[in-house]
């Protein structure tokens, strides 16, 4: 249900023939193992210092997230947390010390709270009602606040708070009764930027003065589509937004405070996914979606041209972080063959430095694959977009079997990318297609909203093209081709075993949905204020769309299923009950059909432990070996 967070939507383009994926002769590789695969450090954050010689960061090395300092002078990583429990992530440094701010749940359930941690080690629960799910908002002008989203008044709802740096006692600014969702809040503090959703695809726009308490709407009148805030000049002038309203792009747009006049900012053939300005305003970032891949452009906004950034071979700039004096840029990039590292550039000197190295010294690059936009036509002659991975061992002599990948969502997106299952899978000889089924963002308005109250049946023959177009291919087997997804990706793999079970030859569910009516009514609460807009896409299971629920929940039609399953499932999971799978893990086996289940105790809607990662996707490769490739080994 990650569409509902999600606010890209972009043209659907439109080929005349399917592309094809480039041929390569086919190579030997090293095969690695799941512990080789998960001995990677995922790493995220990168917050600077006040004095510019450190970065805040968090990373898995040890099994967990926890907190590191990179010393910017020579590239050392100092352990700041050891938890062996909770992921711990990084939020941010306190404005003028070394004290921070990070954010933890407990167990993967979604309950985050904000966290003082002191340069002395100590530290202190900032959000600390037992229910309580809280995410920063950022700092004051001044730095003398942070502002933070917190529902402890009423679980459904977001209100907004302020609570300042040294007695860190709290006051609300903004109480949320009509459940908004927070868009953004003016360096004055005289405005809040609020978001109303209809559904998944059409929002309103609003800015409310706190003072007065007029609301102002700023989606325009007749103009459907997605507006999403995106920050306040300095001078309090101008008001920044997104929006693909009456387009099938997302631009940046600004609006005049003092007369209401609104300009393009800027405009592409692609989404805009964010954009911001440094802390003096300097520079603009902006973030484009192109085609599954990141285009980010650093702006001079004095001269209005762009920064000419060193190119990184093979590298995919998925963000950056400017430091205050803007002297600094601190860039994540990642590839399809090793997970993201950090560099830092300096502005003056044009250095790029490489911080990290997060690819296992074990694993050959080499031996892995670079991710291919390709795309194919489904039943209706729609093109749809995908992600492939060729194994490097494939030929017309030695065919190999393959998976098609279905993301999570519905909403969500296939990109370019790294991800350690992805190549575990690859390097073991299955070809993946991660499949952008209609519905999914990134390719337009229009492909964007053509999965509302059809999931499970369009968006499904998607999938089952998805597995034809892996037929057309020459070195891969036709007989030995899987599906595999997690979330609504997971849904998508049971909805394929049980409403089309005669296509894949086996399904691997990943904390996928089985039954609509029980999800869609047992939403976590703190989703109150996007319900609507879901029960708009999907249905609503208290009226008469529970008819069609029932008919796409797979839990219902269990009795269809003819080929193996595998289902992994976190206990903690407040999305997917672990009811649900239970349930459709005991259906399956009424029918003599092989099922293997894994439930992970302290998971929830995902993996956040190496360990589990470790076992789950080591066991999804011996279910994928013993019943799709048949445990006959392919030809050298």
């Amino acid at each position: 249900m990650k569409k509902i967070l999600i606010l890209l939507t972009v043209l659907i383009t439109t080929f005349s023939c399917q592309q094809k994926p480039k041929e390569a002769p086919p190579r030997n590789v090293k095969k690695y193992s799941i512990e080789q695969f998960y001995a990677n450090k995922g790493i995220g954050g990168g917050f600077f210092s006040p004095d510019e010689s450190k970065l805040l960061v968090h990373s898995n090395e040890t099994g967990i997230f926890n907190l590191y300092e990179i010393n910017l002078a020579d590239q050392t990583m100092n352990a700041l947390t050891k938890s062996t429990t909770e992921s711990i992530f990084a939020v941010d440094y306190v404005p003028g010390t070394n004290d921070l701010i990070y954010s933890a749940d407990k167990g993967g359930n979604e309950i985050d709270h904000l966290y003082l941690r002191k340069a002395d080690g100590s530290v202190q629960d900032l959000t600390p009602a037992p229910k309580e799910k809280a995410s920063f908002f950022g700092w004051s002008l001044d730095k003398k606040t942070m502002y933070y989203t917190s529902n402890k008044r009423d679980e459904r709802f977001f209100d907004l708070y302020k609570m300042s740096i040294g007695d860190w006692k709290a006051s609300m600014m903004y109480q949320n009764n009509e459940g908004y969702d927070l868009a953004g809040l003016s360096w004055d503090e005289k405005y809040v930027a609020l978001n109303k959703s209809i559904t998944t695809s059409e929002n309103q726009l609003f800015l409310y003065e706190l003072g007065s308490k007029k609301m102002t709407e700023i989606s325009e009148k007749g103009k459907k589509g997605i507006y999403g805030g995106s920050g306040f000049s300095k001078d309090g002038k101008t008001f920044y937004y997104l929006s693909n309203a009456s387009k099938e792009f997302q631009s940046l747009e600004a609006y005049n405070l003092a007369d209401g006049k609104r300009k393009e900012v800027f405009a592409t053939n692609w989404d805009v996914m964010y954009a911001y300005d440094s802390e003096n305003e300097k520079y603009r970032v902006i973030a484009i979606n192109a085609d599954g891949k990141n285009e980010l452009k650093v702006i001079d906004n004095k001269s209005g041209k762009e920064v000419d950034l060193p190119e990184i071979p093979d590298g995919d700039v998925t963000s950056v972080s400017i430091s205050p004096s803007e002297n600094k840029m601190r860039l994540t990039v990642g590839t399809s063959k090793a997970p993201s590292n950090l560099y830092l550039y300096d502005f003056q000197t044009k250095e790029l430095k490489k911080l990290t190295e997060t690819l296992n010294k074990e694993i050959n690059p080499e031996d892995l694959v670079a991710a291919e936009v390709v795309r194919y036509k489904s039943f209706d002659g729609l093109d749809i977009p995908a992600i492939y991975y060729k194994p490097q061992q494939a030929s017309a002599q030695n065919k190999v079997p393959a998976l098609v990948w279905v993301h999570g969502g519905p909403g969500g997106q296939s990109r370019v990318g790294y991800f350690p299952l992805i190549q575990f899978l690859v390097n073991h000889g299955y070809a993946v297609l991660a499949v952008n089924n209609r519905g999914s963002s990134g390719y337009g308005q229009k492909f964007y909203q053509m999965d509302d109250l059809n999931h499970g049946e369009k968006d499904l023959q998607d999938c089952v093209w998805g597995k034809k177009y892996l037929q057309s291919l020459p070195y891969v087997d036709p007989e030995k081709i899987g599906i595999i997804g997690g979330s609504y990706g997971g849904y998508m793999t049971m909805a394929a075993m049980t409403f089309t079970p005669d296509e894949f030859k086996v399904g691997v569910d990943i904390f996928g949905v089985t039954n609509w009516l029980r999800t869609l009514k047992s939403i976590p609460p703190y989703w109150e204020s996007f319900r609507s807009a879901l029960y708009a896409e999907l249905g609503d299971p208290f009226s008469a769309d529970s008819v069609r629920l029932h008919k796409i929940s797979p839990l219902f039609h269990t009795e269809q299923v003819k080929h193996p399953i595998m289902v992994l499932q976190g206990a903690n999971d407040p999305r997917v009950l672990q009811v649900e799978s239970d349930e459709i893990v005991a259906g399956v086996k009424k029918n003599k059909v092989p099922v293997e289940y894994i439930v992970f105790p302290d998971e929830g809607h995902g993996f956040v432990k190496k360990e589990n990662e470790i076992k789950g996707y080591g066991a999804v490769l011996k279910f994928l070996d013993k019943y799709l490739k048949e445990e006959k080994e392919m030809k050298n």
